[in-house]
Formats: structure tokens, sequence, C-alpha cells
């Protein structure tokens, strides 16, 4: 076993770590959609946050984790044209209320694949607080946009962004 490891790069540690934050990171965000019993949860985003992370890792491995930025730069524009699809296919339309539903689980898709970059980077401090954040908001969200078209007086009170 001793000789197998012998064979890693010695960055083995830190991108074993930079796929697992990544993947946890996207698994808390969607532990909040199977509590709500959304179509995304959260195997679904933690598979999203680790392949954005193996995404942006792979152009690393053999560099020592030494980024080249536009080869970066790039990588990142395709996981979000690519996720663009994954997203548009939890919005639905609802025709006979003219209603949208989803634009909240598809957003959570984006947060999930921005943690895994920030963690294939090993921003530690954006991933941490950019989780922290999302989650805040996808709990007290919603409670806070009910008040909030209660007080302000909406034409639409209870309707959010239908996620």
């Amino acid at each position: 076993m001793e000789q197998a490891l012998d064979h890693l790069p010695p960055e083995a540690a830190e991108m074993a770590l930079r796929l697992v934050v990544a993947t946890a990171a996207g698994m808390v965000i969607g532990l909040n959609r199977d509590l709500r019993d959304k179509p995304i949860g959260m195997r679904t985003l933690g598979l999203v946050a680790l392949s954005s992370a193996l995404l942006v890792l792979s152009g690393s491995v053999y560099k020592g984790l030494i980024y080249d930025q536009d080869a970066v730069s790039r990588v990142i524009q395709g996981i979000l044209t690519g996720l663009g699809f994954l997203g548009a296919g939890v919005i639905l339309r609802d025709r006979n209320r003219m209603e949208v539903q989803g634009l909240t689980t598809a957003a959570t898709v984006w947060v999930a694949a921005a943690l895994g970059v920030t963690a294939g980077l090993g921003a530690w401090l954006i991933t941490g607080l950019g989780c922290a954040i999302a989650l805040v908001l996808l709990v007290v969200g919603k409670p806070v946009e009910g008040v909030l078209n209660r007080v302000l007086g909406s034409r639409n009170p209870g309707k959010g962004t239908g996620g």
C-alpha cells in the first residue's frame, strides 16, 4: 500500500481536500433542496460541485496546482455554459396559470458549481462564506420574502421565485 502512495504527486492531499470540500459544499446546499422536496437534491448538487472542482483541478495535476489564468477562465466558462442546460431542465412553466417554477432550484445548480470552482481553486474562505450565505438565503429567504411582500403590499403575496 505504501508503495502505491509513493507514486502520488506531493499535492495529492491538497487535491483530495479540494474535491471533498467542493462535494460537501454542494451537498449542504442540496440538503436544503431535499428537505423542501425539490427536484434537485444533495446527491445532484454534490456531483455538480465535485465535477466543477474536477474540471478546475484537471488542468493543474501536472503543474503542482499552479494555474494558467487563461486556461482556468476557459474551464469556468465551459462549466457555466453547460450548467445553463441543467438549470433549464428544472425550470417549469405552468401554461394554465402562466407561472414559472423551479428558478431557485436552478439557481442552486449554479451555486453548487461556483462552490466547486472555488474549492477547486483552493479559495477556502470564499467557498465557506459562499456556502454559508447561500444556505442562509435558502433557509430564511422565503419567510423574509413573504413578510416583505405583506409589508410592502405586493400584488402577488406568498409568491416567490417558484423554487
